[in-house]
């Protein structure tokens, strides 16, 4: 069986249900032996690489005349690996009645060998057919994404039958009433009600915030959660189409299908551009003799101009050194720990003048930081506060919870820290840890959990107290935690700590004119205290995944808006965001695919970085399109009138590529 709970890897093969379900791309098939699907994987870039070394190759023989029939071999199997593939998809579209930029790009290529210039096609064809293969790669993460939250939930369950006994069945089988039992460390494979059992449920996975739920009998627990401690038995409440995770993969896809598609926009025009250049080349190809009085043949005929101007007309500027300088930008970008999903990121991102931040794991650390106790009634002077914080260490030394956690890794930096001997402990699912500590003076019940747990080991007077100094913690934006040490009370507190400089982040940001917008499934105190310490003056609280979407969707449908995220119920939001950004390390396998850009170190401080080069590389993109027009213009007018010659023509043409080129390659500096 597959691991459920780990993201496959490109060449790992899937089970046949999900491949054909999903309509993932062919190096995941279950029909390829590992060879072939090693072999078949980015088999578009890899031929376009091979034709590249074969065109270096060419050139550098074609300077010796003894070497020109070695040089034209060579050239041959550079349009085979180059060329052929465009050549079909032409006529494919051709067969579609899809006339577009592809297609006059093959034509000019090889039309280029029939006026001498089978090298200039070549390079056109290898440059063209890289630069595909780019957007190819680019394209598939909206499937990556859908693949990747399917293997959060596990793909059987094992239900409880009315005898008792247990037995596996396939998620997909199990109807809305099975009672289904969830083991320690599982992961809840259906939505259900609490039948029978209590335990901490981590939701990380799901919501982002890294502090579980205690779920007790009554209780709803979404698919996708992590069970920790006890065993839990679940009346199972929807379909496996129907559950938490199906919704969320449906709001992905929803709004993958709503963002603004430029590429979409700039296929639409380069079909009318094609077109009309098509069609001018034949039409001065056939009336250029009866209105300038021109032969058909010759260097001076009309079929030589119309060459020449569809071969100057063609934007092989604007299709080449686009992609150089975006390349470029991707380069300089990847060396400060940023990966961009294509280029197109950085353009969006430009438009921007906004954000939308997550808060745990994103603002945050996403870690519990121990930040103080108090002591609530003490009645027994021998347990001071060092004995206390013993205590919880040796209470928690056996738990997995991350307030446990926190303590530990608080006691360890402590040198009073006394070690302290249990017995009789006991493990409480959802609520703490008890047993008795032994001391030299005695032994006496210790406890420790949430403040319902100790609340009911108190009187009532005593536990009123315990719950409004919890409140007001609370309030404060903390996380709190109770020990009972035989008559003695503790609140522990917590704290998520803001990553280092982000408040320096959010200053640069501003002064930008950029909004800052927080967005968190927590609760409002603690998001309240959060932004307050990062500077944001704008949030909100207490939202679920669908309530992230409609924030997004609301705020991108008014001003272009980036999002940063790291939860699995970020990735809708991430995908309906003008740009979303994913943290690398601690995100979530379907927020970093949702992501249009991952910071692969969680170095979101480079975040005012990235968005002057995204500024700088618009800046370019810009001059390139001017640069690129004019080479059009001041290149195929003149070939059309006979003023300027083919291979001057050509010159020009393949100038304005490199002057673009050049242009573009300045993105490369820091």
């Amino acid at each position: 069986m597959q691991n459920t709970s780990t993201k496959p890897k490109a060449h790992t093969p899937l089970f046949f249900e999900e491949f054909f379900e999903l309509g993932l791309q062919e190096t995941v098939s279950p029909f390829l032996i590992p060879s072939s699907r090693y072999l078949s994987a980015n088999l578009t870039l890899k031929a376009s690489a091979t034709a590249a070394v074969l065109l270096g190759f060419a050139f550098g023989l074609h300077f010796y005349p003894s070497l020109l029939p070695l040089s034209n071999f060579l050239l041959l199997f550079v349009y085979f690996l180059a060329g052929i593939p465009a050549l079909i998809e032409s006529i494919e579209d051709l067969a579609n009645l899809d006339v577009n930029i592809d297609i006059l790009m093959t034509l000019a290529a090889f039309s280029s060998m029939l006026i001498g210039s089978g090298m200039e096609g070549a390079l056109l064809l290898v440059l063209f057919s890289l630069s595909g293969a780019m957007e190819d790669a680019v394209t598939t993460k909206a499937k990556s994404a859908i693949s990747s939250l399917h293997k959060l939930s596990p793909t059987k369950a094992c239900i409880v039958e009315s005898d008792g006994t247990l037995r596996e069945l396939s998620v997909k089988d199990i109807l809305p009433g099975t009672h289904i039992l969830v083991k320690a460390g599982e992961i809840v494979p259906l939505d259900g009600k609490v039948i029978a059992g209590s335990s901490s449920v981590n939701l990380v996975h799901l919501t982002g915030e890294n502090m579980p739920i205690t779920k007790k009998m009554g209780d709803s627990v979404p698919a996708g959660g992590r069970n920790l401690e006890g065993a839990l038995t679940l009346s199972v409440e929807t379909t496996s189409t129907e559950s938490s995770l199906a919704r969320i993969i449906s709001l992905v896809t929803q709004a993958q299908e709503a963002k603004p598609a430029l590429q979409r926009w700039f296929d639409h025009l380069s079909q009318k551009y094609a077109m009309t250049i098509i069609f001018l080349s034949f039409f001065f190809a056939l009336t250029l003799p009866y209105l300038v009085s021109i032969p058909y043949l010759g260097t001076e005929g009309s079929i030589y101009r119309a060459l020449a101007f569809l071969i100057a007309a063609s934007p092989c500027a604007l299709i080449i050194a686009i992609p150089i300088a975006y390349l470029s930008a991707v380069s300089t970008c990847a060396r400060h720990g940023i990966l961009l999903k294509g280029g197109i990121a950085l353009d969006a991102l430009a438009s921007c003048k906004a954000v939308a931040f997550d808060k745990t794991g994103t603002l945050t650390l996403g870690e519990m930081s121990f930040v103080g106790m108090k002591t609530i009634g003490r009645h027994n002077s021998e347990i001071d506060s060092s004995k206390a914080l013993s205590i919880a260490y040796a209470l928690e030394k056996n738990a997995v919870h991350p307030i446990a956690k926190a303590i530990i890794n608080h006691a360890s930096e402590q040198k009073d820290v006394q070690l302290i001997a249990l017995v009789d402990f006991k493990l409480i699912p959802g609520y703490g840890l008890e047993a008795v500590a032994k001391f030299d003076e005695g032994d006496f019940p210790v406890s420790i959990g949430n403040i319902e747990f100790i609340s009911k080991k108190l009187s009532p007077e005593d536990s009123k107290i315990l719950t409004d100094a919890s409140l007001a913690l609370q309030e404060e934006g903390h996380i709190v935690a109770a020990l009972l040490a035989g008559t003695d009370t503790y609140l522990f507190y917590f704290h998520d700590r803001l990553r280092p400089r982000i408040k320096e982040t959010i200053e640069a940001l501003k002064r930008r004119n950029w909004e800052a917008i927080m967005l968190t499934g927590d609760h409002f105190s603690n998001a309240r205290k959060i932004a307050s310490e990062a500077g944001i003056t704008e949030f909100y609280a207490d939202l679920k995944p669908e309530d992230k979407l409609h924030f997004i969707s609301q705020l991108s449908n008014t001003k272009k808006l980036t999002m940063i995220g790291d939860g699995v119920n970020d990735a809708p939001a991430l995908a309906r965001a003008t740009v979303g950004i994913s943290m690398g390390k601690v995100g979530s396998d379907s927020a970093i695919d949702a992501a249009d850009i991952v910071l692969l170190h969680d170095n979101i401080e480079k975040l005012d970085w990235l968005i002057g080069k995204a500024c700088q590389t618009q800046r370019i993109v810009k001059q390139n399109v001017i640069l690129a027009s004019a080479a059009i213009l001041f290149a195929s007018l003149p070939a059309l009138g006979g003023i300027v010659p083919l291979w001057l023509a050509v010159i020009l043409h393949e100038g304005g590529t490199i002057l673009v080129g050049l242009n573009a390659l300045r993105l490369l500096r820091r």
